[in-house]
């Protein structure tokens, strides 16, 4: 069981995604209606979503911004209806302090933040929040993050700035044991910066952090396999299983059902496991 604050999840956990926004790259425009989300949302509840994350702005590369009120407008009537008619906790995807606070005022348990709270005043709001945060890296901003992305050990890099975040909150007054690290696959990193993560994401245990970890059909899985956005389960499944060996404890995706019947089997396989 893993502990975060209020949360309590089984591993490994799924969170599911749900934007709710007329772009994103994978699924936008299908959920931005409240109903649809909210079907969305009970949906992805009764395959085993452990956490549903609302998100109302597109962080896609050349994504363009949304206004606060635009983005609080998209997402807190659905938060709304998720909390009064789904019995598994919401996570708001923003890095703005007021659709934070305004999220959690609204029922969200959870703050899922790209930007790692470096927007002004995010975290001073998170603070005062007191609610578990995923910190993620990200190199550049969603606009422009995928030209020509450079690291000299992308895996130490990532790390270092995971832990600076961590001592950041630690400094701001938001306990440590509320945060949640992502290595922000895909996010200002080119295909092999991401199988070079996946491969040592092992490495972000040491931070002492739960790590989550989120591949579902983004465009490295479609640069090695061939394969379009909607054909790309497989390969996100493989990414999933992949992420949960390497020590991962949440994986976000789209494919809800799939992927918790991916990981039932590989966590019968860990629990069973005698070293042997």
């Amino acid at each position: 069981m893993l502990k975060v604050g209020s949360l309590e999840l089984e591993v490994p956990a799924v969170m599911g995604i749900l934007n709710v926004t007329p772009d994103s790259f994978s699924d936008g425009g299908n959920f931005a209606a409240r109903d649809a989300a909210l079907q969305q949302a009970e949906s992805m509840a009764a395959a085993g979503a452990a956490i549903i994350d609302i998100g109302g702005e597109s962080t896609r590369p050349g994504a363009k911004d949304v206004t606060e009120q635009e983005e609080l407008d998209r997402v807190l009537p659905v938060i709304e209806a998720v909390v009064a008619s789904v019995a598994v906790p919401v996570s708001i995807d923003t890095s703005k302090p007021g659709v934070m606070r305004a999220a959690v005022a609204s029922g969200a348990a959870m703050i899922n933040d790209i930007r790692a709270l470096q927007e002004d005043g995010a975290l001073t709001a998170a603070a005062e929040l007191q609610r578990p945060v995923c910190l993620m890296h990200m190199q550049g901003m969603p606009r422009t993050m995928q030209h020509s992305p450079e690291y000299g050990d992308v895996v130490r890099e990532v790390r270092s700035f995971l832990a600076e975040r961590i001592s950041a909150c630690r400094e701001a007054g938001l306990a440590e044991e509320l945060l949640i690290v992502d290595p922000g696959f895909g996010f200002g990193k080119t295909v092999q910066h991401n199988v070079e993560l996946l491969a040592n994401l092992r490495q972000l245990q040491d931070l002492g952090r739960p790590v989550l970890a989120g591949l579902s059909r983004k465009s490295t899985l479609g640069t090695l396999t061939g394969q379009e956005v909607g054909e790309r389960l497989p390969a996100s499944i493989a990414a999933a299983v992949l992420s949960v060996v390497q020590g991962a404890e949440i994986i976000r995706v789209h494919d809800v059902r799939e992927t918790v019947d991916a990981l039932r089997v590989v966590a019968a396989m860990m629990e069973s496991d005698t070293g042997r």
